[in-house]
């Protein structure tokens, strides 16, 4: 250890900190002093003797707020250099109405972040509270009476110590000078005690307990779950945004000299699909920067003839068939519909080998069904190989693929306890076929 602790800045820092908590709590001691006010008759010892346990418990007290905890955590992160989390907090969780819940769910064995701490742990703040004020009070009385000694020694002032039956007596000269540097020291050292004892038990009192880290273990992977939702959300929109703007331009620049209003049509078509996308995206990186966003935007199954209308602008033919309440569809599911949509969509134009775009929704009380079929190249229908169904033509030139579209389309449906398959269907045609059922999404 040596001297190195008498050397740093934190440790007085830290001695500061508990002379701040001593002094915290002299506006207790009034009402401490009740009871031995009241039994004025009593000896001045058991005055003190009444006096000190009632003022104990009151800054007990003071401890089990949860105000109280929180500022002692911040203080002690920036006074003691101990790195403690913040107390879990009832912060909105990632599924509000406004985002849509999450599928995914913490442990079960995982306590809620709002759920009130367990008896034991509540105590551990007081506990904390009364060693920060006892430390306080001793280290400044000590750290007081050595820093006094040191000042008045130099300067003539006589000192005398028993001990054992032996008395020292300190009359001036270079031995006045040297038990002053040994106050100094003392003193020192004092502080360096004071602060290493708040450094050792601050993770153990102020630190989470385990109960916390279950809790805060759950908002990671709340939030977790959240931006794998995000992600799989700005696949599909920008995917798509991207795919049919490109398409979109190379079909405005054959009709530009022929049929003008056609190309402006199309241009027309490719900056409200750049709009939209861009919605997304600032949303997005706004949540994982981790900074006030606006709220998500949302676009459901009524959307579904905006998307299709892009889509034609871009050359495409599409042949949608569309059965059942669409609009009653909830919000959850139909937000996901539309995405699994999207992205079937999308995958079409990219992987397609030309033809009609076959779209099939179909709305029942018990269940959705979605289903997108395009052709594909030749040879494309054997379904072997991971090129299976992304056809032959020049959208698979032109649009290279990640290979993340159809696992994360099963991810997606996996969550919402749907089934989903995709494949061949007859030769040179490719299937997204997927049912979500509404109860187990409700």
């Amino acid at each position: 250890m040596g001297i190195r602790p008498l050397l740093r800045g934190s440790t007085y820092s830290g001695a500061l900190f508990a002379y701040c908590g001593a002094l915290a709590s002299l506006p207790l001691l009034p009402f401490a002093m009740l009871p031995a006010l009241a039994w004025r008759s009593a000896p001045y010892g058991v005055q003190v003797v009444l006096t000190l346990p009632v003022w104990a418990v009151l800054i007990g007290v003071a401890g089990l707020s949860r105000p109280a905890r929180r500022v002692l955590i911040v203080c002690a992160r920036r006074l003691l250099n101990v790195p403690l989390p913040d107390p879990v907090a009832a912060r909105r969780p990632a599924n509000s109405p406004e985002n849509g819940p999450i599928p995914t769910a913490p442990s079960p064995t995982a306590p809620s972040p709002t759920a009130p701490a367990p008896a034991a742990d509540r105590w551990r703040t007081p506990l904390w509270l009364l060693l920060h004020v006892a430390l306080g009070w001793t280290g400044a009385l000590v750290s007081g009476v050595l820093l006094l000694a040191a000042l008045t020694l130099p300067l003539g002032a006589e000192a005398g110590l028993s001990l054992f039956g032996r008395s020292v007596r300190v009359m001036g000269g270079w031995q006045s000078w040297a038990v002053a540097l040994g106050c100094v020291l003392l003193g020192a050292a004092g502080c360096a005690v004071v602060t290493g004892t708040l450094r050792w038990s601050a993770p153990r009192l102020l630190g989470p307990s385990p109960a916390e880290r279950l809790a805060l273990a759950a908002e990671r992977e709340l939030a977790l779950a959240e931006r794998n939702r995000l992600a799989h959300e700005l696949h599909d929109s920008i995917g798509h945004t991207l795919t049919a703007t490109t398409i979109q331009a190379a079909v405005a620049g054959e009709v530009l000299s022929a049929d003008p209003a056609a190309a402006r049509s199309v241009l027309r078509s490719i900056e409200e699909s750049a709009r939209a996308a861009l919605e997304d995206l600032d949303y997005v990186l706004g949540v994982l920067r981790e900074q006030e966003t606006e709220t998500a935007p949302t676009r459901t199954l009524a959307d579904l003839p905006e998307l299709l209308d892009r889509l034609r602008h871009a050359g495409a033919v599409v042949e949608p068939e569309l059965s059942g309440a669409l609009t009653q569809v909830q919000g959850t599911l139909s937000r996901a519909a539309y995405r699994i949509l999207q992205e079937g969509l999308t995958n079409a134009l990219r992987h397609g080998a030309g033809g009609p775009i076959e779209v099939r929704v179909s709305a029942a009380p018990d269940g959705l069904e979605l289903s997108v079929v395009n052709r594909t190249g030749a040879g494309a229908s054997t379904g072997k190989g991971k090129d299976a169904g992304r056809g032959t033509g020049p959208g698979r030139e032109a649009f290279p693929t990640s290979g993340h579209g159809l696992p994360g389309l099963a991810e997606r449906v996996r969550l919402l306890h749907g089934e989903i398959e995709a494949g061949p269907d007859g030769p040179q045609r490719w299937r997204l076929a997927v049912r979500l059922p509404v109860r187990s999404s409700a």
